[in-house]
């Protein structure tokens, strides 16, 4: 289970990184490579979210037994 919230956190980091990454290339008026990671960023967000929503759940199930 432990593995489970590990992978949705690393999942938000990767989001964060490519988020500051968007941002900074935005800010250079690099908007094509902001775009892109922003893309990533949208990615590993959703990631995160669906391997969150599994972890939870799966917790919750050993919780009952």
């Amino acid at each position: 289970m432990h593995d489970a919230h590990l992978k949705a956190a690393e999942q938000h980091d990767l989001a964060a990184c490519a988020h500051r990454t968007a941002a900074e290339h935005n800010e250079k008026g690099d908007n094509e490579a902001g775009r892109w990671h922003a893309e990533r960023a949208l990615e590993h967000s959703s990631n995160a979210y669906k391997l969150a929503k599994e972890a939870h759940t799966k917790s919750g199930q050993i919780a009952a037994v």
